[in-house]
């Protein structure tokens, strides 16, 4: 059984549904009893179109339990006629159903669960391991998600900037349980960028292929987090650098500037150079100006001031981190940081510590923690902050 295939069919396959009349939790439901029925038939018996063959057993199971259901006799008169058999149309309704998962109308923590269950034909198991949370969970998530878009036509445009966010969310992700969201959301930008021509769309391909490559050095053996400028570059890899690069330079090269094709040339100057010492954070500072202005985000100034620290040294880093609010997330390791490279170790250890309590995630906890021990046990005793 070819479980990719029918991943990659399953979009498409529900998209149909929808477009022939059927409402969007019913048609979902429908297209996964084809899925099942299709790993139970197909090892024995291949279709020889297999999308159509979905399409015909979900279709049915839509009409059946449409059928069954008393108070929705009116839908029925309408959908009641099976279409003739035939091959499936071309037609791919598939970018409409992208617009649809990333309804406004949804949560960001909704709108990713349904992308990945409706587009990336993913179960609910393996979304909720994916998450850590439990099934049940899960489902009453996705669930009332459907619920939320069942209504909503289908026929109009929708708002390419909000499906970008939801992917980019499954991106940010990354490995957990039994799925790679990052890979997922790699394949799923991918599949949009061959039915929508956007420059945003290869901007977010060509940046989640950049960071990608460089998955592998990213943690010690041990689990703990390797920054940037300690990672062993020689594990990058240099293809999906290469493939990146390439978008990139395409979608820049339309002259139609979005935030991910400038995030997505902050990470192409740091994989083109061969170390740390060689980045061009002059460049760096120049794109995250360009950043500043298509987001005016207080994210993207914070890493600015890291930005301005390297290529103008830190303590013009920490003259811009002086104009930001203290509250922003890391904003305490970015001040960590930036005093260890002014020479100020007391007050980087006492900074990396506070940063380690706020610290989102448990890896990140245990590198800030680490950093600030490191520069404790290099401070007499009197000047440690936990004196």
């Amino acid at each position: 059984m070819d479980e990719a295939l029918l991943r990659s069919l399953t979009p498409s396959v529900l998209a149909i549904l929808v477009r022939r009349g059927a409402d969007f939790a019913a048609a979902e439901d429908a297209v996964q009893d084809a899925l099942v029925e299709a790993v139970r038939v197909w090892p024995d018996e291949p279709p020889r179109d297999p999308k159509g063959w979905l399409v015909t057993v979900a279709w049915r199971r839509f009409l059946d339990t449409t059928r069954a259901e008393l108070s929705r006799r009116r839908r029925e008169s309408a959908t009641d006629e099976e279409p003739a058999p035939g091959p499936t149309p071309a037609v791919d309704d598939t970018l409409q159903l992208y617009f649809l998962c990333a309804h406004p109308s949804l949560t960001p923590s909704s709108a990713v669960a349904l992308t990945l269950r409706a587009v990336g034909g993913l179960t609910t198991r393996q979304i909720a391991r994916a998450y850590l949370v439990p099934e049940a969970t899960m489902a009453q998530r996705i669930s009332r998600a459907k619920r939320t878009v069942s209504g909503v036509r289908f026929d109009r445009p929708g708002d390419v900037a909000t499906v970008l966010r939801v992917l980019y969310l499954v991106f940010n992700e990354g490995y957990s349980g039994d799925v790679d969201l990052a890979a997922e959301a790699i394949r799923l930008v991918r599949h949009l960028a061959a039915g929508y021509d956007h420059p945003e769309v290869a901007g977010l391909l060509a940046l989640m292929l950049l960071h990608h490559a460089r998955r592998a050095s990213r943690t010690a053996p041990d689990g703990s987090l390797v920054p940037l400028a300690e990672q062993d570059r020689g594990r990058w890899d240099t293809m999906l650098i290469a493939e990146g690069v390439a978008i990139l330079q395409a979608a820049l090269a339309r002259d139609r500037l979005g935030e991910y094709q400038a995030q997505a040339a902050i990470a192409a100057l740091h994989a083109d150079a061969p170390t740390a010492e060689e980045t061009d954070w002059v460049q760096i500072v120049e794109w995250y100006d360009e950043l500043l202005r298509l987001t005016g985000s207080p994210i993207v100034r914070l890493n600015r001031a890291v930005a301005v620290g390297e290529a103008d040294g830190p303590h013009a880093g920490l003259a811009e981190l002086a104009t930001l609010d203290d509250s922003l997330p890391r904003h305490p390791a970015v001040a960590a940081y930036l005093h260890e490279r002014a020479g100020d170790a007391t007050t980087a250890a006492r900074l990396y510590a506070e940063a380690a309590y706020k610290a989102p995630t448990l890896a990140e906890r245990d590198h800030l923690t680490r950093q600030a021990a490191r520069l404790n046990s290099r401070l007499p005793l009197r000047e440690r902050p936990d004196r």
